[in-house]
Parts: structure tokens; sequence; C-alpha cells
């Protein structure tokens, strides 16, 4: 991690408000714990003051107290004693027009900070009954609202649904200890802020679509540790939304990542960029997609990512890497400097996510299980790609029936160079363990994939790569043969490839 991080954390935790003498309670103000009452005035009475004299806490006691928006003000903590509740309004009037504000809101602030062990609860349900009265009555403009999206859902959008937390453009940030439970968007959106640390965070919130445990968005010197995440769309995600700015000198470590989307995330939003990023220790079970995404599709450099120790079980895909060029202008996208060590996944054979609140949307064209895909576009390859010491079982199992890439066919999988990234954006792929397109540079070392039950397609397809180097790649249970097709692959090296049958015939090298 770059000493920059060091640095900016030290001032940080030089910062935090905990300590300092000014304390005001609340209850003390007026406040009351009730099911009903709302304190907005109070609490943010208490904020103005404590933030006008100069710095302190306020104090969330034990109890129940709901609160429409709250403007967070420079060098103030909201400390939530434990059992402490801070309910969002109910009422999506509460949120203002035209677009929903968070419950908790801050720009161009510093020095604040969000403690203790209590809960803070956007009541997302109850908010939505309100937004689909307000909607059947006309009282509320909504684009989305009675069309019908590409997942064949129908939902009002996201600018009517609040999150919990949007803090933009801030400075000394800590966020410690608390529980975030049912947003009805993005759970936490931290924009353009420098010096943030999280740590012991609980993450609840299944309650409805685009609602990402958290976003750091073209933030800086970003420290996220010792936290769980519980969502329905990404759980750790990563954005760039500035062609300006970026994602930089972000670790992120030892957290525990359920999702009904991808675990961890960088993109797809992908503007500006992601530089010097580390995730690590990080444990994901029950996800849909992909346990790590890393993805510029945006017209952004990607850069100097360093993912490790990831352990997977029942998720529904390892690896995807994605460059593509989505964006309307001329500005491609570039991506390189990936290194993925130490990891462990298993897919499954049935949705992960079954049984949530809410399951991402099965995907509606013909299909078996896809494998890892480290994907460019013509002409601009990802580079510098580093997987090692991987191991991920696959449930094998895939039916011809189903989908079919015969291997003379390779050039008919789709580029879709402006699709949404996802690793199930080609549809059925020609291999069941790792598809590599428009690559430079791989270097795959100590990598074992294997399968469960027989899969007709070859393990792995690696077309238009320049510069591939395979060591120690282990592929125990592969029957079908070739195990390895190699087309269009320049300034290759295989060494110790362990396959199930013979290693001269499990290898196949196409013409272009």
């Amino acid at each position: 991690m770059k000493k920059e991080i060091f640095a900016g954390l030290l001032t940080l935790i030089a910062t935090t408000l905990i300590g300092q003498n000014r304390v005001i309670n609340i209850c003390d103000l007026g406040a009351k714990s009730s099911n009903t009452t709302e304190n907005t005035a109070i609490i943010q009475k208490a904020i103005d003051h404590i933030s006008a004299a100069g710095g302190g806490q306020v104090l969330i006691p034990a109890g129940r107290f709901v609160t429409g928006v709250l403007q967070m003000k420079s060098n103030v903590e909201i400390h939530l004693d434990k059992y402490a509740l801070l309910a969002g309004s109910t009422k999506r009037t509460d949120y203002g027009f035209p677009d929903a504000s968070a419950l908790l809101v801050a720009n161009k602030v510093h020095n604040i900070a969000i403690t203790g062990c209590g809960i803070i609860d956007g009541q997302g349900e109850a908010v939505l009954k309100d937004i689909y009265v307000m909607l059947n009555a006309g009282t509320l403009e909504d684009k989305e609202w009675k069309t019908e999206n590409p997942w064949h859902q129908v939902r009002p959008e996201e600018r009517n649904r609040p999150k919990i937390i949007n803090f933009e453009y801030c400075n000394n940030v800590a966020i410690k200890g608390i529980t975030l439970r049912n947003a009805l968007c993005w759970v936490q959106r931290y924009n353009q802020c420098t010096d943030v640390l999280i740590d012991s965070m609980q993450v609840e919130s299944n309650t409805y679509w685009n609602n990402d445990g958290i976003d750091l968005v073209d933030c800086k010197n970003v420290k996220l540790t010792n936290s769980f995440f519980n969502a329905d769309d990404d759980g750790i995600c990563l954005k760039s939304e500035d062609r300006n700015s970026r994602c930089e000198n972000i670790y992120v470590s030892n957290c525990v990542v359920r999702s009904s989307a991808n675990a961890v995330k960088l993109g797809t939003a992908s503007w500006g960029g992601f530089k010097n990023i580390t995730i690590k220790d990080i444990k994901v079970f029950d996800t849909f997609r992909s346990a790590i995404a890393i993805e510029s599709v945006d017209g952004g450099l990607l850069e100097d990512i360093e993912v490790s120790n990831i352990k997977a079980i029942n998720t529904g895909n390892a690896i995807c890497i994605r460059l593509g060029h989505r964006n309307k202008d001329a500005v491609v996208s570039q991506l390189r400097n990936v290194h993925i060590s130490n990891m462990e996944v298993e897919v499954p054979k049935t949705k992960p996510d079954i049984g949530y609140n809410m399951e991402g949307p099965i995907v509606r064209i013909p299909h078996n299980i896809f494998p890892s895909s480290i994907t460019g576009i013509p002409g601009q390859s990802v580079e510098s790609i580093t997987i090692e010491n991987v191991i991920i079982t696959y449930p094998g199992g895939a039916d011809r029936n189903v989908a079919c890439f015969g291997l003379d066919s390779l050039e008919k999988v789709p580029e879709h160079l402006d699709r949404y990234p996802e690793f199930s954006m080609f549809g059925e792929l020609p291999a069941w363990g790792f598809y590599v397109r428009h690559a430079k540079e791989l270097h795959m070392k100590n990598v074992r994939i294997s399968y469960k039950e027989d899969d007709f397609r070859p393990a792995c397809v690696f077309d238009d790569v320049n510069g591939l180097k395979l060591n120690n790649v282990e592929i125990p249970t592969a029957k079908e043969m070739p195990v390895l097709i190699l087309k269009n692959v320049k300034n290759k090296s295989v060494e110790q490839i362990k396959l199930s049958v013979d290693t001269k015939k499990g290898i196949r090298v196409l013409a272009k």
C-alpha cells in the first residue's frame, strides 16, 4: 500500500472526534423515542450547534428515533449507542424533489464521523409503498414507472429511491462500528472523498434493486476493513464517474460479502479510472455473479490492481476482467497490471442466491455454466494480467443441446464492445474454465481448475493473445480433447502443464 494512504489515515485518526468533550444527547433537546415522532429538526439542531462550537459529538442514545434528511457539518461525530436505532422517514416527500436525497448527506465538509454500535435503518420497504401510492395517484414523476426494463421487471427509477448515506467532496471521514440496513437504493455512496476510514461496519440490505452495499466513487486514500455486506446488488463497488478523476489508493481487507450481483467490483462506471487498489482477505458466499469483477468500459485507465486471499463458496463466477468501449466518445479504456493470487472459488450448478428476498435476474438465453473471462476488444488488449495460486472448482455437466460452439466457430463469439460488462455478457462461451480474448502478457501460474461432472467444452480458450505464459497449470478432470485451445497466440511459453489426458494431444493450436 502506498505511503500516501498511511499519511492520509494518520491525519484521519488524529482528527477523529471521539474524545472531545462537547457532547449533545439529542434527548436533552427534546428528541423522542417512538415509532412515529419525527426528530429531524432536533437532531439537525444538535449537529449545527456542535459544528458551530468547534466540534464534538451528537449522541443518539438507546431507543428508536425517526428522522428525515440530516445534513452533516464539519467537525461533527454522530455516535449511536448500543440499542440505538435511527430510522429514516417512510414518507417520500421528506426526501425532497425532484431527486430523493439520502438520509444522511454531506457536501464539502471535513472531519466527520458516524460511530458506535447502533443501527441506521432506511425503512426501504415502507418508503417504497409510499412511492407506489404517489405513482398511482400521479403525484410523483418517474420515467421508468410502468415501463419494462431488460430484466422484465417494473420499478421506480433510482432518483426516486433514497440512499442512507451520500457524502460528496468530503475530507477526513470515519465510519466505524455501525449497522446500515434496508436502503431503497445504494446503501451508501462516497463521491470524491479523501482520507476515508470505514471499519467494522455491518450492512444488511436486500430491500430492492440497485442496492449496492457500498460505492466508493472517485475517492482517494480509503481504508475499508473488517466489515460485512449482504446486499441485493454489488457488495463492495468502486466506481469512477468523472473523466478527470479516479479511485486511487484504496485498501479493502478482511470483509465478508454476500450479493445477488458481484461481490467485489471495480466499475461499471469507469470514466476516469482506478489506480493502486488493494483487495485482500475477502470471504464470499451465496453470490449470484462474480467474486471479483474488474472492468473498464467508459474510457478510463485501470491499473495497478492487487487482489489476494479470496475464498468464495456457492458463487456463480470466479473472475471477470473486461475492457470495453461503451462510451460514445473516441477515448478508449485501458486495463493493465492486474495481479490476482491465492484465490479459491467453488461454482455451483444451481443459482447461488435462490431464496433471497431479491434474487439476481435469470440469464434468459440458453447457456451452460459460464467460465471465468479475461477480455479486451479488437485493437485494445487487456495488458499484464497475472493469475497465480488460484483454484476454481466448477460443477461441469454442460449439455450440447442447451448451447454449443464448434471449435471452428470461435469468431462467432460476439464482441459486444458497448454492452454492459458482465460475466454472462457474451452468452454461451466455448470453454468451461477460462475464456481469454484480446490480451497481452498474460501469466497463469499455479492454477488448478476442475469440474465435478463431465463437460464437453475445452477447459480454456486463448484467442488473440500476445505473450501467453502458462506455468504449472493443472486440469486434472478434463476428459474431452482438446483441453486447451490456442488461437492466434504469439510468444507463448507453456511449462509443467498437468492434464488428465495426453498433454501433446490435449493442446490444440489453431490458425488465425
